[in-house]
Order: structure tokens, then sequence, then C-alpha cells
């Protein structure tokens, strides 16, 4: 079975303002192919861009039948797949335990048909890591790493942590060309 990395970051500047601008930002990664995918959207959420950016990478996906490993520094995207939120949410009728609308359903439910037919797995990766930082210091976010993601070599840590921050880097792509637009 061929092995895709999907690494996402969503941003959003602005983000509990009435007005702001998000962006997101992807990156696939099929052995030695690479391919950045990034794009945003103005009166959004930090949420919604990290769903956004999910969905841009699997609608990039060319056949079904791959083991999808995501990477992504949002609890919110990852805890719903690996907690299996979405079963409860579709069986209540896209209501939360609170028996309140499930926010960004459409995009849930469009990541749930993009999902159809792949095997797919979370990996939950802490955001905006320095890694200039001594080993010392990087040695406990690994450990965190390992302890919620499972076994991980120290080197896969970085090398995964640098497309995160990558990724990090193309969400804001959006957002500082809107900016210096003066929009």
């Amino acid at each position: 079975m061929k092995t895709v990395n999907i690494y996402t970051d969503g941003a959003c500047s602005g983000n509990q303002n009435e007005t702001n601008v998000g962006g997101w930002g992807c990156i696939l990664e099929y052995g030695p192919h690479v391919k950045e995918l990034n794009g945003g959207e103005v009166d959004t959420t930090n949420n919604r861009m990290e769903l956004s950016a999910l969905i841009a990478g699997l609608s990039a996906l060319k056949e079904k039948g791959l083991c999808v490993r995501v990477f992504s520094d949002s609890s919110y995207l990852v805890k719903c797949f690996r907690d299996k939120w979405y079963v409860n949410w579709q069986k209540n009728g896209w209501k939360t335990s609170k028996k309140e609308p499930v926010e960004n359903r459409e995009l849930w439910e469009r990541l749930l048909g993009l999902m159809e037919g792949q095997q797919c797995s979370f990996s939950l990766v802490k955001g905006h890591v320095n890694l200039s930082w001594s080993r010392e210091k990087l040695a406990p976010l690994h450990e965190n790493y390992v302890r919620h993601n499972g076994p991980c070599s120290f080197e896969d840590y970085l090398y995964i942590t640098e497309k995160n921050n990558r990724a990090d880097e193309l969400a804001n792509v959006f957002i500082n060309e809107h900016k210096s637009a003066g929009e």
C-alpha cells in the first residue's frame, strides 16, 4: 500500500474578531515527491482553516486505497478522528453532546467523504517549535510526541516538526498577502 504523508496547519489573524483573515497550508509527500498547497479566506476561524488544509490535501490525492498519515497541530482535527467524535455527531443528527449543532458541519462532511477509501491515521504535532534549540531542550517535546502518537525516532520527530513548521509558513502566506494589500 502506498503511503502519503500530509502535514497541515491553519491560521487566523484576528480569530475572535468580527473581521479577520485566515490561511491554511498543506504539504503532501509521497516518497521523493513533495507538493505544497496554501490558500485562505476572510471572515473565518482558525478551526475552519485547520479543516480546510486537510480538505485541500485529501482533494489533491489522485487515487484511493492509500495509507494517508496526517500530521497536524490541531487538537480539534486530530481528536475528532482519533476519538471518533464524528460517529456520535452523525448518530445524533450532527448535534454535539450538548445537543448543539456541530460547528463546521459542511467541512466535516466533506472531510469524511474525502477519507472514504483511504486508510488515514492522525498524529498531533506541537506547533511553532524552534528547531534551533538544543537537543536537551527538544528531547522533552520528542518524548511528549511519542507519548501521544507512538514510537518515533528523534530524527523523525525533527523532520515531522520541520514539515509542520513549513505548513505554518504556508498558512500565513494568504494572511500576509492580504495584510500587505491593505485589505
